[in-house]
């Protein structure tokens, strides 16, 4: 059975300069499948309305993947040999569905004086209306016998399969090629994506979380033993939600001051079964963090001689 949790802080930056938060996240968890995404919107001059951009590509994204379970037994039946394919086509429904809702506001909002007062009328003219709405993208999704995840933009998806490891099975991109940012606002987007695929692997716990996150942390390393150890919590679920809630906040006003989300689909019977496998990764984690600790002193010891 799967469980789940998602949540969204504002960061500190954007308290200092009355922004509001550009992050959106949510999960869903059915008997048969579970969603956790996150989205954060790029907040940046020309993307003004990010904060709805990535609130409706959370949105498009979990009507995208639900399309394609609606008939499970066929999903299910397809989808290992022709994953690849699918995912694509996952990844189009959702600019798609996107798209559809970003036109929908705009024909009901149309941008007002005081949004365009910010721009000459000639920057105004050369902005493409979807880039209003700019936004990155991260989804995972499990299933019983596969997971998968697609991804526009930076932020990290984490998962840890039974074998009690945390990996990112997608690269971290601060950006794309040429330093472009990958976008759901993108007129080419659907070649934007990445994407991954796992069979045969009993999933414990999938984290996606912005880019606000990952930069609040020294090293990858580091990054990966967090998700060991609120691994380790979820058998409390609502002692979970109290402890990551006040984590987030604490990271997002004094780590990068940057708005961060996370979302978790979680299987609540392997939890159970392997708790103990969790609790011995976050010991190791612990010893293998005080010895780079203790590594790095003596480089700085031995650089000072």
């Amino acid at each position: 059975m799967f469980n789940g949790f998602s949540h969204s802080v504002k960061g500190a930056s954007h308290d200092k300069s009355g922004l509001v938060c550009q992050d959106s996240s949510s999960h869903k968890v059915t008997d048969r499948y579970a969603i956790a995404v996150v989205a954060d919107g790029h907040g940046s001059k020309k993307h003004f309305r990010s904060d709805k951009g990535s609130k409706f590509a959370v949105e498009a994204t979990i009507e995208a993947i639900d399309t394609y379970f609606e008939d499970y037994d066929q999903f299910v039946s397809n989808f290992p040999s022709n994953h690849k394919m699918i995912i694509k086509n996952i990844q189009k429904q959702a600019i798609f569905n996107w798209n559809k809702k970003v036109n929908a506001h705009l024909l009901d909002n149309p941008v007002t004086d005081e949004e365009k007062s910010k721009f000459t009328p000639e920057e105004f003219e050369a902005i493409p209306p979807e880039s209003y709405y700019g936004s990155t993208l991260i989804a995972g999704i499990a299933a019983k016998d596969f997971t998968f995840g697609i991804q526009i933009g930076d932020g990290s998806l984490v998962a840890i399969f039974d074998d009690g490891e945390a990996i990112m099975p997608m690269e971290y991109n601060e950006a794309a090629p040429a330093n472009v940012t990958a976008s759901m606002c993108n007129s080419n987007a659907a070649s934007m994506f990445s994407g991954f695929y796992v069979e045969n692997k009993k999933l414990i716990a999938m984290y996606a979380s912005t880019d606000g996150l990952y930069t609040s942390f020294g090293s990858e390393r580091d990054f990966l033993d967090y998700h060991t150890i609120i691994t380790s919590q979820l058998a409390n679920i609502e002692n979970f939600k109290t402890v990551i809630i006040n984590n987030l906040t604490k990271r997002s006003h004094f780590g990068t001051e940057d708005d961060i989300s996370l979302s978790c689909v979680y299987d609540t019977d392997i939890i159970d079964t392997q708790m103990d496998l969790i609790v011995s990764k976050v010991e190791e984690n612990k010893k293998r963090a005080a010895a780079r600790k203790a590594e790095l002193l003596t480089k700085k010891i031995d650089n000072f001689e």
